[in-house]
């Protein structure tokens, strides 16, 4: 199948050409995001390929339902990104990669706690200037300490494993009990009890109506005063002016974030050379116990070669049958 393939940077091409020997589809890479201004390159293809900073409204869905385009293949497990109603309005199918790497993900997560906890980052710095002062740096043992999982699917279990290895006590919050988390020692509670006894919490929840800025006003107040707030899921699940606020009185004692609510139009580019327009965004990033990645913790070898297999085969699935065990639809 004839595929335009958007946001194509040089690691996409490197491993969907390396899947795509099994699959042989027609690959057209392109570097930017599919968008009202680019989408007339995707004419004469049945199927496209996005990722996750790549917003599909009900326009844009529209142009490319025009354009006699049948398929969009997100290259990730997040959907929310795509008007999955107006997709279906058109006529468009829409597949994902329901599972790459839930280890990626959860070890960047403890990434982060390590970095902030220990101040690895700032450490790092210090050293490189010569300056080999331990004030500042004070740190705690993770071994007994209580760690708050928000959200216990697959990637949430791999963080809970992780953390139990390093003698922590599990406090979990989910609609669902997972039962292999049941099986660790994991106490399910009510949102605010976890996050009340909680020295560190880690969100791993999709980010859904019910769960957008699960993380507000409100429920900071119930955070244990200092503790240490990791997101590698959905900058959705944070409202960051709360979170800006909760910093700043010390009810957050550190905040570790792999995503952003605003990351669409920063995440995923160099921007060294510009101006960030993004106030919120440019506060965030001056306080010293707040540590920002770009959208990385995916990003391993592992995970890059089955979202390209997966992808794949979607769309070989599609093609073949018209139908796809990985199609997401609106409920």
């Amino acid at each position: 199948m004839k595929v335009a393939v958007f946001n194509a940077k040089s690691y996409d091409r490197e491993f969907l050409t390396a899947a795509n020997t099994t699959y042989n589809h027609e690959l057209s890479f392109f570097p930017f995001n599919l968008t009202q201004d680019t989408a007339v390159l995707a004419s004469g293809f049945p199927a496209v390929s996005i990722f996750i900073n790549n917003n599909l409204d009900r326009d844009l869905l529209k142009l490319l339902a025009g354009l006699e385009i049948k398929l969009i293949a997100t290259r990730s497990a997040g959907f929310n990104h795509i008007d999955l109603g107006a997709a279906k309005e058109f006529n468009l199918t829409v597949v994902r990669v329901p599972a790459y790497s839930p280890y990626a993900v959860a070890e960047h997560a403890v990434g982060l706690i390590l970095s902030l906890n220990r101040k690895i980052h700032r450490a790092y710095n210090r050293v490189r200037d010569d300056n080999f002062s331990l004030e500042g740096l004070l740190g705690f043992d993770l071994h007994g300490s209580v760690v708050g999982i928000i959200g216990t699917g697959t990637i949430g279990l791999c963080f809970a494993r992780i953390m139990n290895g390093f003698g922590c006590k599990l406090l979990a919050y989910d609609v669902h009990q997972n039962p292999a988390c049941l099986e660790l020692g994991v106490e399910y509670l009510p949102l605010n009890e976890v996050l009340t006894n909680s020295d560190i919490v880690s969100l791993h929840c999709p980010l859904l109506p019910e769960t957008f800025h699960i993380i507000n006003a409100e429920t900071l107040q119930h955070l244990k005063p200092g503790a240490i707030l990791i997101n590698t899921s959905r900058g959705g699940l944070i409202d960051t002016k709360a979170a800006i606020e909760g910093i700043k009185s010390g009810r957050i004692g550190y905040l570790g974030i792999d995503v952003y609510e605003q990351e669409e139009n920063l995440f995923f580019e160099d921007l060294s050379n510009t101006i960030i327009q993004d106030d919120v965004f440019q506060l965030l990033q001056s306080f010293p116990n707040v540590l920002i990645t770009a959208h990385q913790a995916f990003f391993t070898r592992n995970a890059l070669s089955n979202i390209a297999d997966t992808t794949l085969n979607n769309i070989r699935e599609f093609e073949e049958t018209g139908k796809c065990k990985n199609i997401v639809e609106k409920k």
